[in-house]
């Protein structure tokens, strides 16, 4: 990595423009704060008011025959402290009429002050000491804009070039002469480039001065730029850059070449996180055709390894997470998604296949098993990583129902295919179902009959004439008898079971069980009515 050379001054400094043409002709002397000629001029202003500091933002040099510094030390002590608080680079005053030269009171104040002043001793035309240093301001600038451009054309050449994120940040960091990083939006390192002092790795600068501090302010003199994210105009904020001064103070130009740079890296994070969907989504056609018979059992293996899945030769375990629509990511956050997820599946253990289906929200894979009988204790892992993958992609928001995952059989490539399938369906009609981190998909046949007869009427009125007049009770008293049902049915009628769970005595249970009786006209022991009552409850997610 080459050293870079120092960056030119931010703007024209105090002592550039004394040796200007301008102020070097009124020979000027300098009275106090000669060592604070290194301070920036930001812009010059010429008055003569006594409360000039109200005009002046900060920066500016002020230029003045003495005519607003009043007559009474008192008077001239309070103009130059009001100076130096408003942060002036510095105070020029032309001797002449008003001033043979300037008063104790003035110097020795500007010298507590610390603020550079200088007194002229020839008449000075003041607007051709503004020309000259306003352009030597332009000048400065745009010679910081052509420094930053030149960052932004090599970062330009590198993304064309096919190179990512890494080189753009290391010519980002060869300029600064500093490490930078990119992190995410809530302070996760994704990249770092450069070195820190004495050629320290970057990781151990981010983990002294920024990773453990992630919510305190950066070191003084740093420089944070945000990397947008989503279309244009839409203000979102995909990751940020971080520079930290280690080896030396970063400049203005240093802000303006990470802004450049932050375009940029906006572009090649939305390329790969593009082809990363694609290459999610086409993996999720494979599983889908799979499915639907539109590959052969025979084929599958070949096109399989062609996307990197090779398991070995024990039985596939088909797996299928279905998002509720509430959870489905829209645009770009399938392939954050995508990526949340094969990391969380990177502790499995298996090899695993993942795909995204958006259109149906969901997510399937296929993972290969050594043996029959670990089918369980993967399926475990892999319900949890789901799910975490679905929280690290940002996309539970608070109360929203968790994606529902639903196992198949295992078996081999003919078996994966019909299992997928039914995996899939029954992904789709388990909605609403929380209670369990997966699901075999075998003991939802009867939810996934119900849920394709979801349409017909004849379901519907099946719930009411079985339900209906607990629906109805529910809304409008307390408390409401539908859980305490489900409870029941839920333990087989084992009365003690159902009270410890609902929190109850037992007397409180029965006579909730008489009302339910009551009003649906019915014995909750007729093997009969408990059937149809159990069907009922678990259709009722799927009609009106």
């Amino acid at each position: 990595m080459n050293t870079p050379s120092a960056p030119p001054p931010s703007g024209i400094t105090v002592q550039r423009a004394l040796e200007l043409p301008g102020l070097r002709s009124g020979l000027p002397e300098i009275l106090a704060g000669a060592d604070r000629l290194h301070r920036t001029v930001r812009w010059v202003h010429a008055g003569e008011v006594p409360n000039i500091a109200s005009l002046l933002k900060g920066g500016e040099l002020l230029l003045t025959t003495g005519y607003g510094l009043g007559t009474r030390p008192a008077e001239q002590r309070a103009f130059v402290r009001t100076l130096a608080e408003r942060g002036i680079a510095a105070l020029v005053v032309e001797l002449g009429p008003r001033f043979a030269r300037l008063p104790a009171a003035l110097v020795d104040t500007a010298r507590a002050a610390g603020l550079p002043l200088v007194q002229l001793h020839r008449e000075v035309p003041f607007v051709t000491v503004t020309e000259e240093i306003h352009t030597e301001i332009v000048n400065g600038h745009y010679a910081l804009v052509q420094r930053a451009e030149e960052v932004h054309r090599r970062c330009t050449e590198a993304l064309l070039g096919g190179r990512g994120v890494p080189q753009v940040l290391g010519i980002l960091a060869d300029f600064g002469g500093n490490p930078v990083f990119l992190e995410t939006t809530d302070g996760r390192l994704l990249y770092a480039a450069g070195a820190g002092p004495a050629g320290a790795d970057p990781l151990q600068v981010w983990e002294g001065l920024r990773g453990p501090h992630k919510e305190a302010p950066p070191p003084a003199g740093s420089v944070l730029v945000d990397v947008p994210g989503g279309g244009p105009g839409t203000g979102s904020v995909r990751a940020r850059l971080v520079l930290l001064p280690v080896r030396s103070p970063l400049a203005p130009v240093h802000r303006m070449a990470a802004e450049r740079a932050a375009g940029i890296l906006a572009v090649v994070l939305m390329q790969a996180r593009q082809e990363e969907e694609l290459a999610a989504r086409g993996r999720g056609d494979f599983l889908t055709d799979l499915a639907e018979g539109r590959i052969t059992p025979e084929d599958a293996p070949a096109q399989a390894r062609v996307l990197g899945f090779k398991p070995g030769a024990g039985p596939l375990l088909p797996v299928v997470m279905r998002l509720g629509d509430t959870l489905s990511p829209a645009g770009g956050g399938w392939a954050v998604l995508a990526r949340a997820v094969a990391e969380e599946l990177a502790s499995v253990g298996v090899p695993v296949l993942l795909g995204v289906r958006p259109v149906e929200g969901r997510v399937p894979l296929l993972l290969g098993l050594r043996t029959e009988s670990e089918r369980t204790a993967v399926a475990d892992r892999v319900a949890v990583a789901l799910r975490a993958g679905v929280e690290r992609a940002g996309m539970q928001p608070p109360g929203a129902q968790p994606p529902v995952v639903v196992v198949g059989v295992a078996g081999g490539w003919a078996a994966a295919s019909a299992s997928l399938r039914h995996a899939a369906e029954t992904a789709t009609a388990a909605q609403g179902l929380t209670d369990r981190p997966w699901y075999d998909a075998r003991r939802l046949d009867i939810d996934l009959l119900l849920w394709r007869l979801r349409e017909h009427p004849d379901l519907a009125a099946f719930v009411d004439r079985a339900i209906g007049p607990l629906r109805d009770h529910d809304n409008r008293a307390k408390p409401p008898l539908l859980p305490t049902l489900q409870t029941y049915l839920a333990h087989a009628g084992r009365k003690a079971e159902t009270a410890r769970e609902l929190h109850l005595n037992r007397q409180t249970l029965y006579n909730r069980l008489a009302r339910i009786g009551e009003l649906l006209g019915t014995d909750l022991d007729d093997p009969q009515t408990v059937l149809a009552l159990s069907l009922a409850l678990r259709a009722r997610r799927h009609v009106p």
